[in-house]
């Protein structure tokens, strides 16, 4: 089986977040999708198998099967439109989250996903032991989100992973801030699915796009996500749905060797 391994939100290689790809003509188990991704080790591994005119596209992380990533979709987008449709610039995917559609717009790729709101609730003294900050607000839809009160808080938190871990709400967290260059930035962190700091992370974009359109009353954005590596996502706020672009860049090809 070929494997790609695509740096996504990136303008060069070892910038972004690195997805592995696989394009298969027929589905393999759950079990040997899972150990690909666990062998691998990146955050997300995706798996995409075509289907007439549209693809079925599933994720998995080194801790389980996810119900919506970005950066991995643009992976395979890419992967797709520039070694198996090279003659389309928009791809199709049937997901457990819906019907999900990336553009390929000159050397960013536009991804368009379902709007995801936050709400409101308490700030813990237990969300606050494990951030080891005091946030202004904290929301919640799959993820804990938490608004500091500037981009230097984002840039400097240093969570307590094992207690983000034992955290009772979220499968991520998230810390964001309006921006200085940027309108908001963001760090996001998984140690429930093996992921300690998330270098990009398009999924949480769902909820952070209509956030800060309504804080900072702007359709359009440029955000950035704030971890070493870095990446950044042009954004759109358009009703039930958001649009996130960002440029990949190929970082290897290979060939998986397993038994089928």
């Amino acid at each position: 089986m070929k494997y790609f391994v695509v740096d996504a939100f990136a303008e060069k290689v070892f910038e972004g977040n690195p997805a592995g790809v696989c394009i298969m003509n027929d589905w393999i188990s759950d079990d040997l999708m899972q150990k690909i991704a666990i062998e691998n080790n990146l955050s997300e591994t995706a798996f995409a198998v075509k289907e007439e005119d549209h693809y079925f596209l599933r994720w998995f992380t080194p801790g389980g099967e996810i119900n919506l990533c970005g950066h991995a979709t643009l992976a395979t987008a890419f992967v797709i439109l520039n070694y198996y449709e090279k003659q389309s610039d928009y791809v199709t995917f049937d997901t457990i989250s819906g019907e999900l559609t990336v553009k390929k717009q000159d050397d960013l790729y536009e991804l368009d996903f379902p709007s995801v709101p936050l709400t409101e609730i308490t700030v813990t003294d237990e969300m606050i032991n494990a951030l080891g900050i005091v946030p202004k607000e904290s929301y919640l839809n799959r993820d804990l989100v938490f608004i500091l009160e500037s981009e230097e808080d984002v840039k400097k938190v240093s969570p307590d992973f094992a207690q983000l871990e034992r955290l009772r709400d979220g499968l991520g967290v998230c810390v964001t801030a309006q921006g200085s260059e940027y309108d908001f930035v963001s760090r996001a962190f998984f140690p429930k699915l093996k992921v300690n700091e998330d270098p990009v992370t398009g999924s949480l974009h769902c909820g952070l796009i209509p956030f800060w359109a309504n804080r900072l009353d702007k359709k359009e954005m440029v955000a950035r996500q704030v971890s070493s590596r870095g990446g950044t996502l042009y954004c759109k706020h358009e009703g039930t749905r958001v649009k996130m672009a960002g440029g990949a860049v190929l970082y290897s090809v290979a060939e998986l060797n397993i038994e089928i």
